[in-house]
């Protein structure tokens, strides 16, 4: 028996006993980490912000298997967000949608949750109408009766079964209702029922649990009153994969009482808090990298390829990457790295191999 089959199913209970402590310590992490930003200057805080929302659009897809571009992401990110970098380039179609429906959520998280612009976040993540090699339904609520399924063909085991299509549209009217009106519920604790409600409904034929984390980050947002993101629960909810899966799986099946995945949510949320300080100190690394360099004269495609290594590049640098890269030849890419070696930027790796590898200083 699944959850939702129960009367009034999500009337949910927990053990507000069991949460007063972990709720306390993430109230004063979100506290302090939006203390510390204010404190940085606007170009810093820009970067941060950019760099979080990067990190939080590639690891929401990557936890459906999906492994979006990272430069086209930050792109489209900046484009968006009207923030100036150098060297930007072109993103897909595919990206920009993804980038849209998680701006529009955190960006505009005031703003009511209708069913219409529900229906736009779904469009947008898939604007051609296929997902993979699928065509899907899309912008509209499922028609049809949905199964998580794991396993090989012949061997599939059934995680979950999603109420009937018939129930959709009632069910999540009743989510939408719920979502926009007050609540006696901290914030925090509201994104963590958000969340697992609306994976209970599975209202769409793909994309719910992209939406779903979406939805927990605009509740965050509230909980902030904050349109910049400075966090990304979907980075540490990647981490946690497994974990995640495995509690949202004993929920459904359970009485009603979320207790443990609200405190597995809380405490996920703390260690994403935690991990926020890698991105800050990533910034401010980059930040004095450039103020050292700030009357260096370099040429964009080596601006922009610093950035990238900064940033973090996959892989080792080599002058044929660097070349591919920038879409130039060899020689060029040979030219633009000799003359930032000679400018004290970049040097040969010592590990050597059979090419020659690049590193930053």
């Amino acid at each position: 028996m699944y959850i939702y089959q129960r009367e009034n199913w999500w009337q949910f209970r927990w053990n507000a006993d069991r949460l007063v402590a972990l709720l306390g310590r993430v109230r004063h992490l979100q506290g302090k980490l939006l203390g510390q930003m204010s404190g940085l200057g606007f170009e810093l805080r820009d970067e941060a912000l950019l760099a979080t929302l990067t990190e939080d659009v590639l690891r929401s897809s990557e936890i459906e298997g999906e492994i979006l571009n990272r430069e086209q992401v930050r792109s489209s990110i900046a484009r968006r967000l009207g923030l100036a970098t150098s060297g930007l380039v072109d993103s897909s179609h595919h990206i920009d949608g993804v980038v849209e429906m998680m701006l529009d959520a955190t960006r505009r998280y005031a703003e009511p949750l209708t069913k219409e612009r529900l229906l736009g976040w779904h469009a947008a993540l898939f604007p051609d109408g296929y997902s993979g090699m699928y065509k899907i339904e899309v912008a509209r609520y499922r028609s049809g009766e949905m199964q998580v399924v794991s396993g090989a063909m012949g061997k599939e085991r059934i995680h979950y079964e999603a109420p009937q299509a018939k129930e959709v549209e009632r069910e999540m009217a009743t989510f939408l209702a719920w979502l926009d009106a007050e609540s006696d519920a901290d914030p925090v604790v509201k994104a963590a029922i958000a969340h697992l409600w609306f994976v209970t409904i599975h209202p769409f034929d793909d994309g719910n649990g992209r939406i779903a984390r979406a939805i927990a980050d605009m509740q965050l947002a509230r909980s902030d009153e904050s349109d910049r993101r400075f966090y990304s629960m979907s980075a540490q909810i990647l981490k946690e994969r497994k974990t995640y899966y495995d509690v949202l799986e004993a929920v459904q099946h359970g009485s009603g009482d979320i207790t443990p995945w609200l405190e597995w949510f809380l405490a996920c949320l703390e260690r994403a808090l935690l991990g926020s300080e890698a991105i800050l100190q990533s910034v401010l690394r980059k930040a004095a990298f450039w103020e050292r360099h700030r009357d260096t004269p370099l040429n964009d495609r080596q601006r922009r390829m610093i950035n990238r290594l900064i940033d973090g590049f996959t892989g080792k640098l080599t002058s044929s990457k660097w070349g591919k890269i920038t879409k130039t030849s060899t020689d060029t890419a040979l030219r633009d790295i000799q003359d930032l070696i000679d400018k004290g930027m970049l040097r040969k790796e010592t590990s050597g191999g059979r090419s020659t590898n690049y590193e930053l200083i």
